[in-house]
């Protein structure tokens, strides 16, 4: 499987479509003093779109983007694009890491010199790692796949093969939150013996029939805020598991439809406050929006919702991940479960709650998630 070099370049007609689609914009009305409460902020959507038509400056994003090593290679017949920087030390590990939803491989972006070259950032030229960035299928510069359902376990699948059969890595780690969780999560359950350790920022729900161990009272109260969390957040996740061609239509031909489903998340699921660029600049939100604007990838990246949904068949994998497994969990009410319910799934291996952070953990805390990542697989590195 052929690997070629990739270099971001969107055609300027792209961009001038773009902003003329953002100058026509037919802004709907808002009630007096709602603010955040029914949906995005008609004021500040109002303003990061005046931002993209007049000060946001794409070709220095794509030039900031490109100074990484990007490829592609064609793995079971999915066209991948990921980054990949070489580690800077005496024996780098080669290390996975899965973006979420509705983030793109530009989440990861921080944390990728803090891990390849840490001695440069503060750390140990030992704690190197051989970084592999991918862009999920129809997410960002990876191909849209209309023929083929992308499972969390289907990810996996082509993550093993890239790793091992494209980049000739016999062994690896992998890390993940949110969707990125899933996908190494399956990496681990599928995958053990090419898997040195996964290292998570969410833990998947356990089984939990007859012969299950009784809920704790932690592991209950943890339920029952999933329960509320999704009576109020969870909307989206119906909507694009069930029927996210009905809402595509809307969001890949209306950059301002676009920006107010992905920017109220990123609001809502941060560690902001209230206040969202207290965590994120108008120009990290608006280069996450630009990149599924120009790829069109708002439909195949909420079809990951469906396919998950509706996957055909038992799953053979094994419910248990027997490999080493890391646990760092921010302060986002529905990824903040309690050891034991981890327990039921993950060899859990080291286990940290930090005092702040979102959904967005990368982006958000990227030196204190990448000095947990090399803590956890510091004592894994004898298994290269």
């Amino acid at each position: 499987m052929a690997v070629k070099p990739f270099q971001i370049h969107v055609e300027q007609f792209v961009l001038d479509d773009l902003r003329s689609r953002l100058k026509k914009t037919r802004w709907p009305d808002a009630v007096k003093g709602s603010e955040w409460n029914r949906g995005t902020s008609l004021e500040y959507l109002q303003q990061i779109t005046d931002y993209w038509i007049d000060d946001f400056d794409w070709r220095e994003q794509e030039r900031q983007l490109n100074e990484f090593q990007q490829f592609s290679s064609d793995v079971d017949g999915v066209k991948l694009h990921f980054i990949h920087e070489r580690g800077r030390g005496p024996k780098p590990m080669p290390l996975i890491l899965t973006h979420g939803w509705p983030s793109s491989f530009f989440e990861m972006t921080k944390m990728i010199h803090l891990l390849s070259d840490p001695a440069a950032n503060g750390g140990d030229a030992n704690d190197a790692f051989d970084v592999v960035v991918p862009s999920l299928p129809g997410c960002g510069f990876s191909q849209r796949s209309i023929q083929k359902s992308m499972t969390l376990e289907a990810i996996a699948d082509l993550w093993a093969q890239l790793m091992v059969s494209v980049l000739g890595y016999h062994r690896f780690g992998a890390h993940g939150g949110d969707i990125g969780a899933g996908v190494s999560t399956n990496l681990g359950r599928r995958h053990p013996e090419k898997i040195i350790g996964i290292h998570i920022t969410a833990v998947a729900s356990p089984f939990l029939g007859p012969e299950a161990a009784p809920l704790s009272s932690a592991e209950k109260n943890y339920l029952s805020q999933i329960r509320l969390w999704e009576k109020e957040e969870g909307a989206y996740e119906h909507l694009q598991g069930t029927r996210p061609q009905t809402l595509a239509y809307g969001l890949n031909d209306s950059p301002v439809g676009l920006a107010a489903w992905i920017i109220e998340k990123f609001r809502a699921w941060s560690d902001c406050g209230g206040n969202i660029e207290q965590r994120f600049s108008k120009d990290e939100l608006l280069t996450n929006l630009t990149i599924y604007w120009v790829t069109e990838t708002i439909n195949s990246s909420m079809r990951l919702y469906y396919d998950h949904q509706h996957r055909k068949g038992p799953d053979q994998s094994p419910r248990w991940v027997e490999v080493p497994t890391g646990v760092t969990l921010t302060v986002e009410p529905v990824n903040r479960a309690p050891i034991e319910w981890a327990k039921r799934t993950y060899n859990v291996q080291r286990w940290t709650e930090l005092p702040k952070g979102g959904h967005f953990a990368a982006f958000e805390e990227p030196e204190l998630l990448a000095e947990e990542i090399r803590a956890f697989f510091r004592p894994l590195r004898k298994q290269i």
